[in-house]
């Protein structure tokens, strides 16, 4: 199973950007998907979760900002960042938790390779 993140880049505050994460291969369920960031010399956090029925959660920094949505069909993840602040620069890591096939007992956690998302002020 591959992540692979895109959409990352640099803005100045107060602009947009849209995260997209796409997972492929041996993928027979994905249960919750996520978005994480690290920023340098912290640790990484949880910014947005999302359930496969679309049950959502954020952390409060970004609450009222930042949307994240899926698209199951496509096992693809996204997130949707408005009002964007220095403060959210980070690379961003996407997780998807996987079931690869049915007669597989657990779902397995997978993390993309990282989005670096620069905010200037």
């Amino acid at each position: 199973v591959q992540l692979q993140a895109s959409g990352g880049g640099l803005v100045q505050a107060g602009g947009s950007l849209r995260l997209s994460c796409a997972a492929s291969g041996s993928i027979f369920s994905i249960d919750t998907m996520g978005w994480y960031r690290q920023a340098p010399g912290k640790q990484r956090e949880l910014v947005a979760a999302i359930t496969r029925s679309s049950m959502t959660n954020y952390a409060d920094a970004v609450k009222g900002r930042f949307t994240i949505s899926r698209d199951n069909d496509a096992n693809t993840v996204y997130l949707q960042m408005n009002k964007l602040k220095p403060e959210d620069t980070a690379v961003y890591y996407c997780s998807a938790h996987v079931l690869e096939a049915p007669y597989y007992s657990d779902y397995q956690e997978y993390w993309g390779q990282g989005t670096q998302v620069t905010v200037s002020s």
